[in-house]
């Protein structure tokens, strides 16, 4: 099974306290100062829409946004490009899109530390229903691909993986450790599983188990 177009979505701390409206400058900051390696080009704001995107940062190979998608806020990142490379690799590129970005917010001097990691809860998706019908033969086949990659991200600390059931849902996973980490230290345990030239873009570009 080829995953494409992976999603990662870190949960939030206290994210009745966070005020979207304070992000949307520091996206267009980072539209600005071009902050990543990927193209970035607008901001949509959707707080309206109740438990749904959010404030999105859109790129032209990614997304990157303050996710209330399932009524839970957390930094999201989207590759919308199809990628190179192995599953581990297509993993690895979007965990750590999500969690620079995350430890970036975290650090944002005009928004005095109101975004932080819940240093727990990760979800995985794949947002791509034709590669990932969300059914138990793909949860089958992608079980290994998660098992390896979690326990990358999370060193020596036990963690959970749940599968969300509904088919109508895209196909993914969450993953809840035992004990909480920071962003640092989840970027440098991916080290190991990141290769020396990384992922490269297609030319085909597109707009619970324990561990012990």
């Amino acid at each position: 099974m080829e995953f494409q177009h992976v999603n990662v979505k870190l949960f939030v701390k206290n994210a009745e306290e966070v005020d979207l409206a304070s992000l949307i400058p520091v996206f267009h900051s980072w539209i600005q100062d071009q902050a990543k390696d990927e193209l970035l080009l607008d901001v949509a704001d959707y707080r309206h829409v109740h438990a749904g995107p959010g404030l999105v940062l859109i790129g032209h190979q990614g997304n990157y946004s303050l996710d209330n998608t399932g009524d839970r806020l957390g930094v999201r990142y989207n590759c919308k490009a199809v990628l190179e490379g192995t599953n581990q690799d297509r993993l690895v590129q979007a965990a750590q899109a999500a969690l620079a970005a995350c430890q970036r917010l975290e650090t944002e001097p005009s928004l005095a530390g109101m975004i932080q990691f819940n240093g727990r809860e990760i979800e995985v998706f794949i947002n791509d229903r034709l590669l990932a019908p969300n059914r138990p033969q793909t949860r089958a086949a992608a079980n290994s691909e998660f098992r390896t990659f979690f326990s990358t991200l999370f060193g020596d600390i036990d963690y959970a993986v749940s599968y969300p059931q509904d088919p109508r849902s895209l196909f993914g996973v969450r993953a809840t450790a035992f004990q909480s980490s920071d962003t640092a230290t989840l970027l440098d345990n991916l080290q190991s599983l990141a290769q020396t030239t990384g992922p490269r873009w297609g030319s085909d570009e597109v707009t619970s188990a324990c561990r012990s």
